[in-house]
């Protein structure tokens, strides 16, 4: 077999379709059916069936997947450190998901650059997304929500920081003014607000979500910045990373301009993880980070106030760019 032939099945199962791989492919449909038929005769095996509109793969054809992402993205590594062979510069590549990204990364990081790594690239994609892009090695660490549980074999995911998710409210709004907890008929009355993604699935926050028997309307905004704003304004509710509102939480005789609502299962409480490659496909740098992410200094960096230093927006992505 070929380093083309894993690539394309790999694309096929990653789309679930044999059509939609040759369109990412650039190339025709038959030159596709052909690479799984010469992969089918050479392995004994299917690969996989037809089902509905779409695919779905044998045992075999998930193992022969879950290899081809792993050995197309050591072919792409290789090429990279090829490139830069004569370079003196070490770059790390992480994938964040967003509420990391946005609340803790750019301070995280700039701590941790220092003597680390030269460049630090940190690019926001969904949790889904994150098993395929470690194993493609498109980036090296992984910081935020877990991969898949499903997809978990031949990962080292190490857990971080504990957060806290709180309903909260504008202090003036009716709802804050309600005594004991908030019906969640009330609460599917008002707008709640998130940042980009939304209820990820696989978060702690999510699967509470996910429980809820009827649905509020979702607001989704560039950031979760943006959704406190809103709700600090009187727009609605949000679901807020405690130690990021804290300052800002009504308390007793304290001021503030939030309330944190009294809602059936809050706080919710989560983690972050930290995932890399296991059994020593991991490069030194991102074991390095993946240790650093689980030390005192790294915790302080995170609940430190003020929002994250070093982030920006390139398109729908964030981007971080550190330098030693």
């Amino acid at each position: 077999m070929t380093l083309a032939q894993l690539r394309t099945f790999a694309r096929v199962a990653k789309l679930g379709s044999v059509t939609e791989a040759a369109h990412s492919l650039g190339v025709s449909e038959p030159a596709v059916s052909a690479v799984v038929g010469a992969l089918r005769v050479e392995l004994g095996d299917r690969l996989f069936t037809r089902a509905g509109s779409g695919i779905r793969l044998t045992p075999g054809g998930r193992a022969l997947a879950v290899r081809a992402e792993e050995i197309t993205g050591l072919a792409e590594a290789i090429r990279r450190d090829v490139a830069h062979a004569g370079s003196a510069e070490h770059e790390l590549r992480v994938v964040a998901t967003a509420a990391f990204a946005e609340h803790a990364a750019g301070r995280v990081l700039d701590v941790f650059g220092r003597g680390a790594a030269d460049t630090i690239d940190v690019i926001v994609e969904k949790a889904d997304d994150i098993a395929t892009l470690l194993r493609e090695r498109a980036y090296d660490i992984a910081l935020g929500a877990r991969p898949p549980l499903a997809e978990s074999a031949g990962f080292e995911a190490v857990p971080f920081f504990k957060y806290q998710r709180v309903m909260v409210a504008a202090a003036r709004h009716p709802l804050s003014s309600l005594e004991g907890a908030v019906p969640m008929r009330r609460l599917m009355s008002v707008p709640w607000f998130a940042g980009p993604g939304g209820f990820e699935p696989l978060t702690e926050e999510g699967r509470w979500f996910g429980r809820l028997t009827s649905l509020p309307e979702v607001v989704e905004l560039t950031s979760e910045t943006d959704a406190l704003a809103a709700v600090a304004g009187g727009e609605g509710v949000m679901l807020a990373l405690a130690h990021v509102t804290a300052a800002r939480v009504r308390m007793d005789a304290a001021p503030g301009d939030l309330i944190a609502l009294p809602v059936a299962e809050t706080p919710i409480s989560g983690l972050w993880w930290a995932t890399t490659l296991a059994d020593g496909r991991a490069s030194a740098a991102a074991r390095l980070l993946q240790r650093f992410v689980t030390t005192a200094e790294a915790t302080t960096a995170m609940i430190a106030p003020g929002g994250s230093r070093g982030l920006s927006r390139r398109g729908n992505k964030f981007h971080v760019a550190l330098w030693s």
